[in-house]
């Protein structure tokens, strides 16, 4: 959470479902040190779709990384690959880059700007939206493949949307940075029992808690939270796969 900590990168999580005799992989967010990471899991090459819940650093900069790669790498010069984000994530990526250009980025990625009424369709996965409370324009995704679904909150302070978008989900992927009784500032972040209510209050059927800043014990922020939900609750750990 906000940074990579000495076990973990920024924030990245990997969707995957077959689809028309391959598995189909959707990223959602790419921030700082995750490429590396999830080299672990699937071929670069092999990235269907990268879906960004917000602009912050720490869940989209390493989508300038992957434009290198999709650039340079022995692959060769690849499709347009579909990047869902907020409005202006390509002018970003461009001031981030510093090189490369609108021009050049366009080249390389097909931007589909968030609508939180249409959803959209990639391949095996429904994906729609909602917005979030966050500072920056934000949303937190929900993400189906057959009767299965999962919710990813994205960066969020308390949100009646949030639990909305979750409602009856299989799975709820939630950022827990705060923790109680400190001074934590509105709109920005939960702490593990705000996830767990929202979680609760949506009636989903396990919890994840993500996000955890590493100067906050997760421990803790799981001990929190479980007074507020009586289902499968845990902390998302890097490298490890869930069922959903």
């Amino acid at each position: 959470g906000s940074f990579p900590g000495p076990e973990s990168p920024a924030s990245c999580y990997l969707l995957q479902a077959p689809h028309e005799g391959r598995t189909y992989s959707l990223v959602l967010d790419l921030g700082n040190g995750a490429l590396g990471a999830l080299q672990r899991h699937v071929e670069l090459a092999d990235v269907d779709a990268v879906a960004l819940s917000h602009l912050h650093v720490d869940h989209f900069v390493d989508l300038a990384s992957l434009y290198v790669v999709r650039t340079y790498g022995p692959a060769g010069r690849q499709s347009r690959l579909p990047v869902l984000a907020p409005s202006g994530a390509a002018e970003r990526l461009v001031q981030v880059d510093g090189a490369a250009g609108r021009a050049g980025i366009d080249a390389v990625f097909d931007f589909v700007e968030w609508s939180a009424t249409q959803p959209l369709i990639l391949g095996p996965f429904t994906v729609r939206v909602c917005r979030v409370m966050h500072p920056v324009e934000s949303y937190a995704v929900r993400v189906e493949a057959g009767t299965r679904s999962l919710v990813y909150s994205g960066d969020t302070g308390p949100c009646a949307a949030l639990v909305d978008l979750a409602r009856a989900a299989d799975v709820l992927l939630c950022e827990a940075s705060f923790v109680e009784g400190a001074d934590n500032p509105p709109d920005l972040h939960l702490t593990g029992r705000q996830a767990a209510e929202h979680a609760a209050a949506a009636g989903v059927g396990r919890l994840l808690l993500t996000h955890v800043p590493p100067w906050h014990d997760p421990q803790q922020v799981l001990a929190e939270a479980r007074p507020a939900f009586e289902r499968s609750l845990d902390l998302a750990a890097p490298d490890v796969t869930y069922q959903v």
